[in-house]
């Protein structure tokens, strides 16, 4: 993790999750969209983790137009988080209970990958 972290020029920080794994993050607007989101949009995700960060990048040009400050911007983003890989959390469906979820995109792989 700490050679990933070096590669995005130390954004971010590095939590222990358990004894067995460790997790990067990075939180700052600026630098998802100066660093993280550039790197994945040249390098892209070959699964359907692929929706997910898409489904994300709408989410944070949401936040980024500031959007997130009126309640239907809000929805938006609520909308987005429950179509992402893992959906609502429980206190999100109490508050939000007829959230309806978005078409997520579809990832379509042309071609054989290899396993390397």
């Amino acid at each position: 993790m700490e050679k990933i972290q070096s590669y995005f020029g130390g954004i971010g920080n590095i939590y222990p999750q358990s004894i067995n794994g460790i997790q990067y993050q990075v939180f700052s607007q600026q630098e998802l969209a100066d660093t993280i989101i550039p790197f994945f949009n040249k390098y892209t995700l070959l699964t359907q983790k692929w929706a997910d960060f898409e489904l994300f990048k709408r989410a944070l040009e949401v936040i980024n137009s500031k959007e997130h400050l009126t309640i239907e911007g809000l929805r938006k983003i609520v909308t987005l988080k429950a179509s992402l890989n893992r959906g609502l959390p429980d206190e999100l469906k109490q508050v939000f209970p007829n959230t309806t979820l978005i078409q997520r995109p579809l990832m379509e792989i042309t071609q054989i990958l290899n396993p390397s």
